[in-house]
């Protein structure tokens, strides 16, 4: 397999394992704080303190003590939001191949020198450098008037001169397809509405949505389009427009393509279905050579077994939008957050739990797949990554491992109910773990409420004021337990 059909295939199986992206999961209850853990069986005690103490008796002693640490050396800490807020503040966005990313590599590493961690090092990564430039939108018939848009990720521009052409619509992106001649020199706009968020399946109908974003441009530059428009991947708007990747089909054509806001997609839908609408579009994107960057990385060393891994970790690079907190900031700052837990606690475990920043989740998976070619032959017993935001706590998703283990795995559920994350269920993992999940390697996706998630992701709304600090925290605390749990087994 060439390097280019390994890097599609593991982007292809990165997202299937987005689970609270994409994947519709079983029901299963949010246990606050102080709650009992769910059970399918009966109920065999009599008393609400009885119920809280009873599941944790079948815990191992050690583990049910750790899991007392943690949440007590969590407490009241605010030190994940200060420095979240601090990166986001100081560095604002960080899109690969950008100076402020790096910035905030080599200040993540500084943070956990100072913390205390083990082998701290950049391990170099080379990454796309897409440039977004000037752009802009109108309607210049039947109307004037400007369009909220951001070009998606790695785009081609649309040259010196604007682009202008008649709009044709598509509902989804199944619809393309038959526009057939109708879209030849048009500009294709696919409205593809993303439902409101399941609450009671904790779906968020982002992984059958998104295909109008990654695959639209080419399935509308097959039918002769010009340039292609979709519909913001978001089921909530206040004309705020998403970007995030584009995927180029070999052999087709590359168009301009971008993204409206719902309220401007809607705006060009009702005027299309009344008559002609001409719009104008400019976008001075661009893609210049590879640039160096680096995953950070930092370990707690096992006491016992160091040269067995667990992975934590989440991507330190986001879409040059926002300052990229939720997407995925607060990841980062749960891994290196968790691991000054476990210090502060007094728990060093059996096995090294390795925090890994990858680099380049956004547009290229280059972090990831670098990490795996360096380490592949190293004994990884876990990875679990964190890039979903930092709503309250709910618990995790489980895969790359047989139901035995995902049972193994549930059977710690009532260690995790004070931090109000012992939802454990099956489906989950994430996309820079994904070669390893490929391996066969235990994967597990931090999986807190994303009900709001997709009301910020790869858009301007993405800012350190939409994190709870008491969410990132527990988040963290939640990420701390389970790596310790497996690092102890």
């Amino acid at each position: 397999m060439t390097p280019r059909r390994t890097a599609v295939a593991l982007v292809t199986l990165a997202l299937s394992m987005l689970c609270p992206s994409g994947c519709r999961q079983a029901p299963a209850a949010v246990s606050a704080p102080g709650a009992s853990a769910p059970s399918s069986a009966p109920a065999t005690v009599e008393t609400k303190a009885e119920a809280e103490v009873a599941p944790q008796a079948t815990m191992p002693p050690a583990l049910v003590a750790a899991a007392e640490k943690i949440a007590a050396a969590a407490a009241g800490e605010r030190t994940a939001w200060e420095r979240l807020a601090w990166m986001a503040d100081t560095y604002g966005h960080r899109l690969s191949g950008s100076a402020a990313l790096e910035s905030a590599i080599d200040w993540t590493l500084s943070v956990m020198r100072e913390d205390g961690l083990e082998a701290v090092r950049r391990e170099p990564v080379m990454v796309p450098r897409w440039v977004r430039g000037e752009e802009r939108a109108r309607i210049v018939a039947p109307i004037d008037r400007e369009l909220h848009l951001l070009g998606l990720g790695g785009t081609v521009g649309t040259g010196k001169k604007a682009l202008r052409a008649e709009v044709v619509v598509a509902p989804r992106l199944e619809d393309v397809k038959g526009l057939g001649a109708a879209a030849k020199g048009k500009i294709v706009l696919i409205n593809q509405v993303m439902p409101p968020f399941d609450h009671e399946h904790q779906q968020t109908h982002y992984g059958t949505t998104v295909t109008s974003r990654s695959s639209g441009a080419s399935e509308a530059a097959r039918v002769g389009a010009a340039a292609t428009l979709i519909r913001s991947v978001t089921a909530r708007s206040l004309q705020s427009p998403h970007t995030g990747s584009l995927r180029y089909a070999e052999g087709v054509a590359k168009i301009p393509a971008a993204a409206l806001s719902v309220e401007d997609a809607e705006l060009l839908a009702r005027l299309a279905a009344r008559g002609p609408v001409t719009v104008e579009l400019s976008l001075g994107a661009k893609t210049l050579p590879d640039a160096l960057s680096g995953n950070a990385i930092g370990e707690l060393r096992g006491r016992e077994l160091p040269e067995e891994v667990v992975v934590i970790g989440g991507h330190i690079d986001s879409w040059d939008v926002g300052d990229g907190s939720s997407d995925d900031g607060s990841g980062c700052l749960m891994a290196m957050e968790a691991v000054r837990l476990l210090l502060k606690a007094g728990l060093r475990p059996r096995r090294t739990i390795r925090v890994v920043l990858f680099t380049n989740e956004e547009n290229g998976l280059r972090g990831g797949i670098a990490y795996h070619a360096a380490h592949k032959a190293e004994r990884h017993v876990a990875a679990i990554e964190a890039d979903v935001g930092a709503g309250a706590p709910r618990g995790f998703g489980i895969a790359g491992a047989d139901e035995a283990e995902i049972k193994a795995v549930q059977a710690y559920a009532p260690l995790f109910t004070a931090l109000g994350a012992d939802a454990l269920e099956a489906g989950g993992g994430g996309a820079d773990i994904s070669p390893l999940t490929a391996d066969g390697v235990l994967s597990l996706g931090l999986h807190p409420d994303v009900s709001g998630y997709f009301d910020l992701h790869h858009s301007e709304a993405d800012t350190i004021d939409k994190i709870d600090p008491e969410h990132l925290e527990r988040n963290a605390a939640a990420l701390a337990l389970m790596a310790y749990i497996l690092a102890e087994r």
